[in-house]
């Protein structure tokens, strides 16, 4: 092909390319009769969850798999109870992370036999966290503090046994659940968007380990990335790392640092949260979500994912 040709290849590729990534994705719908005109890239995000969970549907309906029926029946329950409150604003946002963090919490304390004053601290923090979050963000930066103040109980009770790891999960847990999780309300215009894309990203990692694990050019994708989870592999990484690539970009909210926080956030955040559940000798934090154990099992990679998009979002 001549020069000439291969350029017109290219300005059309880049035509394509340009075209996708400036694709407005701000909708508006009116709902017919009732009158309601939606408007926002809300109404974007919800088409598009509703359309991957439609055509997910089809695929479990087909496997004929219990398992993954009850995943998909978890899935289409969670966008809704995840979605709306974000939908509605910040202060909704705010009592939805609470609410997760309530629920966390308290697996977490099952989980590592947490004293009652600890664990009472941690579901006050899980309220006061995402407040600060809608009300007053910048005194988000107390959370160092506070995970020296989840050492009080142990001090008061004089407790020389147990009460280095009790302050130590403590201080760790103030920040991994309520602080992280208040974050959805910092990042509020985007919180939606970046639970689903680590959620894809989650699903990529799958897929992506699951496929090049059956190459037999590939071995170095078989290496797991820690003796905590043999399943989650350098392929289960790529996998992931190209899952939230892609999904940004059809969202139209790709930026390097948000592809490092949701693709390498998200895996990491599942190889934290193994450590805890090994640490404690169980598969799951819970039982009571059909298909994926307890909300801490569900809730991970977001727990990492979100401190690290609010941080790294804009770089780029």
């Amino acid at each position: 092909m001549s020069a000439a040709g291969l350029a017109g290849v290219a300005g059309a590729q880049g035509g394509i390319l340009g075209w996708f990534l400036g694709w407005d994705r701000s909708w508006t719908i009116i709902v017919p009769k009732v009158g309601w005109v939606l408007t926002g890239r809300a109404v974007f995000l919800a088409t598009a969850a509703v359309t991957i969970l439609l055509l997910a549907g089809i695929g479990v309906g087909l496997s004929g798999k219990a398992e993954l029926r009850r995943r998909w029946v978890t899935w289409a329950i969670i966008i809704p109870a995840v979605g709306i409150p974000i939908w509605m604003g910040r202060g909704t946002t705010a009592l939805l992370a609470a609410l997760l963090g309530l629920q966390a919490v308290r697996e977490l304390a099952r989980l590592t036999h947490l004293p009652r004053a600890e664990t009472a601290l941690l579901a006050i923090l899980s309220v006061a966290y995402p407040l600060m979050a809608w009300l007053r963000p910048g005194v988000l930066g107390i959370a160092p503090l506070m995970v020296l103040v989840c050492a009080v109980p142990a001090v008061l009770a004089g407790d020389v046994e147990g009460g280095m790891r009790r302050a130590t999960v403590a201080g760790f847990a103030s920040v991994w659940i309520p602080w992280s999780l208040a974050h959805l309300v910092v990042l509020w215009q985007d919180a939606f968007l970046i639970a689903f894309a680590a959620a894809a990203a989650d699903v990529a990692a799958w897929t992506g380990g699951t496929f090049l694990r059956r190459m037999p050019w590939a071995a170095w994708a078989r290496r797991p990335l820690s003796p905590l989870s043999p399943n989650k592999t350098l392929g289960g990484l790529v996998g992931a790392v190209l899952g939230a690539a892609l999904i940004l970009t059809l969202l139209g909210r790709i930026t390097p640092g948000l592809v490092i926080a949701v693709g390498l956030g998200g895996v990491l955040g599942d190889l934290l949260e193994s450590l805890v559940k090994r640490t404690a000798g169980v598969k799951d934090a819970g039982s009571w979500l059909p298909g994926f154990g307890g909300l801490l099992d569900r809730v991970d990679s977001l727990l990492l994912v979100l401190p690290l998009a609010a941080v790294l979002g804009d770089l780029g």
